[in-house]
């Protein structure tokens, strides 16, 4: 069985990356929650805004993030990382604050990089088990997407992995969606969502994207990620390694997922935004694309 909204839609004219970034969320850190008041001119009313869980965070931290969030008028996503909690107690007053001082009922669920769990909870499966998110008015459940594999496992692990939670969720009626790793190459992207929807998976797809950033800072984060950025996947999105001056845009990447992607193919398909050049650089971005469509040639990396 799969989520109850299982389906987003039709992503619309598949040809027109403003269509495609149209419902596109926004990934901050939670020390970047104050500067959302500076950007809500480029962001629409509503937009979901997910807040990473890094090392050395408080649950106090991430709380009052959530907040400001709301306050900015976005959807607060708020991250649990699973490997970080340190007791049951810890997860219940998270999930407390986050019901009491943002009204969130929503969240991203991930097993974490600790390699051993601080508590009880080492996946998100184990999170999604506890039977504390409905509790405390969570209906649905972001979950982590791969295209381009985990260094750590096999591709039979993350499927599985994968088909565990979905399941889990499908039984305690909360909404799942799949949020991936930032992508270079659309290609690649096409093919895992095709054997995605092969495997009977359905659920909505929020394909990561780069925001404008400076090449050397894409380069290093790809490299901390485990994204590919080999030459020809990095020529692909426009950048040349001969060339690392400068400032890369996702135009190319945004333009072959829109002209790829088709309902039929690959089901409900929209974007989430890693905004590595800075927050404001990435809303601009985005505000320019819904306002008047840009397309890549106009933007191509400088």
């Amino acid at each position: 069985m799969m989520p109850r909204e299982s389906r987003a839609g039709d992503i619309g004219d598949s040809s027109s990356p403003r269509a495609l970034l149209a419902d596109c969320s926004l990934e901050i850190t939670a020390r970047d929650a104050a500067a959302l008041d500076e950007v809500r001119a480029d962001l629409p009313s509503g937009t979901q805004v997910s807040i990473t869980y890094l090392p050395g965070d408080s649950i106090e931290k991430l709380i009052d993030a959530a907040a400001r969030v709301r306050g900015a008028g976005f959807e607060p996503v708020p991250h649990i990382s699973a490997r970080r909690l340190s007791s049951l107690s810890e997860l219940q007053r998270f999930l407390s604050g986050l019901a009491s001082g943002a009204g969130i009922d929503r969240l991203f669920v991930i097993g974490g990089d600790p390699a051993q769990p601080a508590g009880p909870f080492s996946s998100a499966l184990d999170v999604i088990q506890s039977g504390f998110l409905e509790d405390f008015g969570i209906r649905k459940v972001g979950i982590a997407g791969y295209p381009e594999g985990h260094p750590q496992l096999t591709q039979e692990v993350l499927r599985r992995a994968m088909s565990d939670k979905l399941e889990a969720l499908t039984r305690r009626d909360m909404d799942a969606e799949i949020v991936t790793q930032f992508v270079f190459d659309a290609d690649h992207v096409l093919g895992w969502l095709t054997a995605l929807r092969a495997d009977g998976i359905d659920a909505q797809v929020r394909i990561g994207v780069p925001g404008p950033a400076s090449i050397k800072s894409l380069l290093r984060f790809a490299s901390r990620c485990g994204v590919s950025a080999s030459t020809k996947v990095l020529a692909k999105y426009g950048i040349s390694l001969t060339r690392l001056l400068g400032t890369a845009t996702p135009d190319i990447l945004v333009e072959a997922l829109a002209q790829g992607l088709s309902e039929s193919a690959h089901g409900g398909v929209t974007t989430h935004l890693y905004p590595f050049g800075g927050v404001a650089q990435s809303a601009s971005w985005l505000a320019g694309h819904l306002r008047d469509g840009a397309r890549p040639e106009k933007l191509r990396p400088r």
